[in-house]
């Protein structure tokens, strides 16, 4: 019975993921994965650079559905599909947000799939960046995160632990459990 009732917060719901070029994007493999046993449709949309740390395949294994990359993809251009997505979508997930990631949000680029997504979104959005700890604490990147919370965005804070680049610090995407239950928690 417990488990049925941990579950319902996401169960028949429809989340697009989004997968930016970190180190961390193995994580988001098993906050998919959880999302999807929860019982949520998850439709993973992945960056140029996220492809370069986990593969397309293991999204799709992982969401039985196909994973979105290209914007110019010859079946998205009868169907614009980073419009369709947020059409479909009641929360996006960016999951891990890179610096890069958050700095073409909070300017409304739009150079691939993802960015043009997060420009059509109407939905709650909640981003988990990972980084390391100088990039998370510049200047540049804390305005960045400031405009998008006053555009309603959600972040779940990176946690500190080892980064990838051998330090000790605040950066490390957070855990997939609290990750989730951030999830479950905007879909209340």
């Amino acid at each position: 019975m417990a488990g049925k009732r941990r579950q319902g917060g996401v169960k028949g719901r429809e989340i697009v993921v989004g997968v930016s070029g970190s180190i961390a994007a193995y994580k988001a493999a098993d906050v998919v994965s959880k999302l999807v046993q929860g019982g949520a449709g998850v439709t993973v949309v992945m960056t140029r650079a996220a492809t370069q740390f986990v593969g397309p395949l293991t999204f799709q294994s992982l969401t039985r559905r196909r994973v979105f990359r290209d914007q110019f993809d010859l079946d998205a251009i009868s169907d614009p599909t980073h419009i369709t997505l947020t059409d479909k979508a009641e929360l996006v997930l960016l999951c891990p947000a890179s610096a890069d990631l958050l700095a073409k949000a909070a300017h409304g680029l739009a150079d691939e799939m993802l960015t043009a997504l997060l420009l059509a979104v109407d939905c709650p959005v909640l981003a988990a960046p990972a980084m390391n700890q100088r990039m998370w604490e510049h200047p540049a990147t804390r305005a960045n995160v400031k405009t998008l919370e006053d555009r309603g965005w959600r972040f779940v804070d990176p946690g500190k632990g080892f980064l990838a680049c051998g330090h000790y610090a605040k950066g490390r995407l957070a855990e997939p459990p609290e990750i989730v239950e951030a999830v479950k928690g905007l879909l209340k």
